[in-house]
């Protein structure tokens, strides 16, 4: 991980604009005056606009390696027994390892940093995180070190992540598939801004470029199957990403040869141009991740127009970086839920929450983001962390981005389709999924503060029976409920609470 990654490109703050205008006129009658959670009655708004669900329409089928989650070497809770089960019922399908910029000081085989310089658990090592990814039925998503040799007196060394390969897929058998070749490579310096290990003598996305053909030869040598991924920079043309924007281009157009997947990290930061408040300002970010993907495959398209059809795009971390309680709040819930569909939707095989676990941070200026607690963490996972008086719960209790992601379980798995929802309400956004079984479920995501909404649901090309499943969590919710709801056929209406998730799940009719 890294905080200097920012949010949206010049052309994603107008649609950011387009959308808060949207946003402004739409809860300009009942701004809430407080941010705390609200527990008043409100009315439904009945609204002659719809959520349209065409089943006929198949945008993508959702990949196993889809639903990402990154740990840490240095997470004291990863080997906590209940952590599997977590993992499984939340429906992560894959865990990136071994967390963040600590990859580019982290040499596997004796479970160390480069000279010993960043705290790792002693217990954490690869194969006790692979027991981890074995018992929660998911696949590893390994990050090399390519900044650093174990000396400390170089850049990482290709050997040493071919070894890694070796003993993970012919000695233990794992079957990794993915491996990434450095984490946030282009923070090494080679801008104005340096976060991330790198002590090779020369940078710039140029010498990555080249070091990345020997790294991916040497690595598929032992391994001809693994697919090898590259960081690139997430399209964002405000001002830091404009220096680094022949990052991408020179990367895969020297690489391209050798790699099989590209990885961003996106954590959206607040923008005073953009107006509104913490809250308006992450959740309207995600309008902008179709035009992300589009910018991502246009330069790979550019650059590798040969294999541009078999480059994935991961996502490989994303949390908010707007306002520290907002990580711990129902909205980063409305975020995850949204950025993972709008991601995978789009055509990205991959969305890594950051992260797991992680320490506790005093709030600060929240800028009036929702919620009434006075800390935040980027884990999703308490690990029970204390500072200036102040607690995260109890170890492993979930906050609410963790029932945004166990939500999506409800809505497909892998191997299911994602089909064409829209919404006309601004601040509703829709997903759906024609699930293997032959159902259909609908993800609802009221974006609103105050209005509750009464929505007309149409669908095309689905006949529901008369009964189904409606799961939900908004507003003073402490785990996703469930209950049954009868329907009227193909067109029905459903209430969404505000500042909430809903999701139906339908069976076919007869």
């Amino acid at each position: 991980m890294q905080h200097f990654q920012s949010s949206p490109t010049s052309l994603h703050s107008r649609l950011h604009i387009i959308y808060l205008f949207v946003l402004l006129i739409t809860i300009a009658a009942c701004v809430p005056s407080s941010p705390s959670p609200d527990t008043s009655s409100h009315t439904p708004t009945a609204d002659t606009l719809q959520i349209a669900v065409n089943a006929n329409k198949t945008l993508t089928t959702i990949p196993i390696s889809a639903f990402g989650m990154n740990t840490a070497v240095w997470d004291n809770n990863l080997l906590d027994p209940e952590i599997p089960g977590l993992l499984r019922q939340a429906g992560v399908t894959m865990l990136r390892y071994p967390g963040g910029s600590t990859a580019d000081v982290y040499h596997w085989k004796d479970h160390t940093t480069t000279q010993g310089k960043d705290y790792i658990n002693p217990n954490t090592n690869f194969d006790a995180f692979m027991k981890v990814v074995q018992q929660a039925g998911a696949q590893a998503f390994i990050t090399v070190d390519y900044g650093t040799n174990k000396d400390g007196i170089g850049g990482g060394d290709s050997a040493e992540a071919a070894n890694w390969v070796r003993y993970a897929n012919q000695t233990k058998n794992y079957g990794i598939k993915y491996w990434e070749i450095g984490n946030e490579v282009y923070g090494n310096g080679s801008y104005s801004t340096r976060w991330e290990a790198d002590l090779h003598a020369e940078k710039g996305p140029a010498a990555y470029a080249n070091n990345v053909l020997t790294f991916a030869q040497t690595m598929k040598e032992v391994d001809p199957t693994i697919k090898v991924g590259v960081s690139v920079t997430a399209p964002d043309l405000s001002s830091d990403q404009q220096m680094m924007a022949n990052w991408n281009p020179t990367v895969l157009s020297i690489a391209c040869s050798q790699i099989d997947f590209v990885d961003v990290h996106w954590y959206p930061r607040w923008h005073d141009q953009d107006g509104g408040g913490p809250d308006d300002q992450l959740l309207s970010r995600t309008m902008g991740v179709p035009a992300m993907i589009q910018h991502l495959r246009g330069e790979i398209a550019q650059q590798c127009p040969s294999r541009a059809n078999k480059i994935e795009i991961f996502l490989g971390e994303v949390n908010t970086d707007i306002a520290p309680k907002q990580r711990v709040s129902l909205v980063n819930a409305l975020f995850l839920a949204d950025v993972y569909m709008d991601w995978l939707g789009s055509g990205g095989t991959n969305v890594s929450w950051w992260d797991l676990h992680e320490g506790i941070q005093i709030a600060g200026n929240n800028r009036s983001a929702y919620g009434s607690t006075e800390y935040g963490t980027l884990g999703m996972l308490s690990n029970g962390d204390c500072k200036n008086g102040i607690c995260q719960p109890s170890p492993n209790t979930p906050f609410p981005p963790y029932y945004g992601l166990q939500m999506l379980t409800h809505l497909g798995k892998p191997g299911d389709q994602i089909i064409a929802a829209t919404s006309d309400v601004g601040l509703v956004r829709a997903h759906a999924v024609k699930q293997a079984n032959g159902n259909l479920a609908l993800l609802l995501i009221n974006k609103d503060p105050s209005t509750t909404r009464m929505l007309k649901i149409v669908l095309s090309g689905y006949k529901p029976a008369s009964t189904a499943t409606i799961y939900a969590y908004g507003m003073n919710s402490s785990t996703i409920s469930s209950n049954p709801v009868q329907l009227s056929g193909a067109t029905f209406t459903q209430t969404l609470p505000h500042y909430s998730l809903t999701t139906l799940v339908l069976t076919p009719g007869k």
